[in-house]
């Protein structure tokens, strides 16, 4: 079955880490572009983070940039999302995308991609 399949969200303290994976099965990631989204209830997604197919090109939005970390491990066929000094204004639902055509940072402003993962809850609460 292809698909991307997420791991490592949960519940974590304001200025905690988490690390989410995003796995993909039945296909060759680092033919991919990875993007990762997120979206807080009453809010439309944001596309907060790529990274290029051979990891070499990252982008990151303003909210994110500096305290999260986008990287890949095309040997594993699997991406990652490090998420440092959180804040409960990170609280969302966090998907991982992935595109054979689109670029990073194009891959973020788009609705259509060839592969989304399922969705991992993250919650930052005291």
């Amino acid at each position: 079955q292809l698909q991307l399949v997420e791991s490592g969200g949960g519940l974590v303290q304001p200025g905690g880490s988490l690390r989410l994976s995003c796995a993909a099965s039945g296909f060759t990631l680092n033919s991919y572009t990875v993007g990762w989204f997120r979206q807080a209830p009453g809010k439309e997604r944001e596309g907060i983070s790529c990274i290029s197919r051979s990891g070499d090109d990252t982008d990151y939005a303003d909210s994110v940039k500096g305290r999260f970390t986008i990287s890949r491990d095309n040997a594993k066929n699997t991406a990652y999302l490090q998420m440092n000094s959180l804040k409960t204004t990170d609280t969302a639902v966090y998907y991982c995308a992935a595109d054979s055509w689109l670029r990073c940072p194009h891959i973020l402003s788009s609705a259509w991609t060839d592969y989304w993962g399922q969705g991992n809850q993250v919650t930052v609460s005291s």
